[in-house]
């Protein structure tokens, strides 16, 4: 009875001392919480006023202080108890090595994360295409990039590979060239078809006069005279442009009666002696 008594004792005197430690990390923890949260809104608030700030870099590295103080406080919070933190720093290492061994492609897209932010290949809204998948930008995140493609599908594309490979940026400029290729016949009249294709392109708002468009002929093709067209639009008015070109064209032309052909083959008969033996 008397040895119960004394571990009782023990335990109590080890409970009043320990409670002065438990009272300063929770105090440690609240204010912590606190000041990371009016940190956050502090340096949020400074990165907005600037113009020039991308709001995908805010987010970014907010979410990367926000975490790296987390974990300070998480150590002082272990330090206020009575924990040798020089040994749980250590050990919170090794955690880090095993994990970052473990997910080597995760840091990978991390990577690749944080130089999409800083070389800024594309922002949010611009429509790109990389990794075989074209679509709009719609949030880029720390492992992930976020597209919508043109029939309303989400594609998430690694930030690893994104930042490896080739990107194509069709929002980047405000304005884009077309080239098209409208196929007449052999007999049609070169002059008159530039000057139709010339009067297609007067016609359509959408082509801007500055670069000037170009209009000439390409190839000779087995079956037609290939005429080249190059001519410049906005982003927005592109597929639309494309689109009344190509039939504004073909309205013409048949107007003027020159043919637009399509591929064929002429096919010689032949007959043969009497007598001949077939194969």
């Amino acid at each position: 009875m008397k040895d119960f008594d004394d571990a009782l004792e023990r335990l109590s005197e080890a409970v009043i001392n320990f409670f002065p430690d438990l009272l300063k990390a929770i105090a440690i923890l609240i204010i912590g919480l606190f000041a990371i949260k009016f940190f956050r809104w502090f340096m949020k608030r400074l990165m907005h006023r600037k113009k020039d700030m991308d709001p995908t870099l805010i987010k970014f590295s907010m979410d990367i202080l926000t975490w790296a103080l987390r974990v300070l406080l998480f150590v002082m919070v272990v330090g206020a108890l009575g924990v040798e933190t020089s040994a749980f720093v250590a050990i919170l290492g090794a955690a880090g090595l095993a994990i970052g061994l473990s997910l080597q492609g995760s840091l990978s897209n991390f990577a690749g994360g944080v130089l999409i932010i800083l070389f800024k290949p594309f922002r949010v809204g611009d429509y790109i295409e990389v990794q075989g998948e074209g679509g709009t930008v719609d949030e880029i995140q720390i492992l992930y990039t976020k597209l919508i493609t043109p029939s309303n599908q989400v594609v998430f594309v690694p930030n690893g590979a994104l930042s490896n490979d080739t990107i194509k940026n069709y929002s980047r400029e405000t304005t884009r060239r077309a080239e098209l290729i409208i196929g007449v016949g052999y007999n049609s009249d070169i002059k008159k078809t530039k000057e139709i294709l010339a009067k297609v392109i007067e016609m359509d708002e959408a082509i801007l006069k500055e670069p000037a468009p170009i209009i000439r002929v390409k190839e000779l093709a087995d079956s037609s005279v290939n005429f080249q067209i190059l001519v410049w639009a906005t982003n927005g008015d592109y597929w639309q442009m494309l689109s009344d070109f190509k039939e504004n064209s073909k309205i013409e032309l048949d107007k003027a009666g020159i043919e637009i052909p399509f591929p064929q083959r002429d096919i010689h008969v032949r007959n043969l002696p009497e007598g001949t033996i077939k194969d």
